[in-house]
């Protein structure tokens, strides 16, 4: 699967949800943190966007996202 980094715009066009709103989802464990791209540029790996919208569509509870969440920013630190 190739791993790509979604800006802002591109994650807000996925995900449906404006700027404000993800960032009180980052800030309440709902989505994961952005990694950086640079000294002002920030972005999201495309696979942690697409699995926190199927939790989302599958109706999993806030806690069940908060793990999966979780589990992506774990599996990020696997990577390196």
């Amino acid at each position: 699967m190739k791993r790509t980094i979604l800006r802002i715009p591109a994650v807000k066009n996925e995900s449906g949800l404006s700027r404000s709103t993800l960032y009180l989802r980052i800030k309440d464990g709902l989505w994961t943190k952005p990694v950086s791209l640079g000294a002002r540029a920030v972005g999201w790996p495309s696979d942690e966007v697409e699995a926190i919208n199927a939790a989302r569509i599958s109706g999993k509870s806030n806690e069940e996202i908060r793990t999966l969440v979780l589990k992506l920013e774990t599996d990020r630190k696997v990577l390196k």
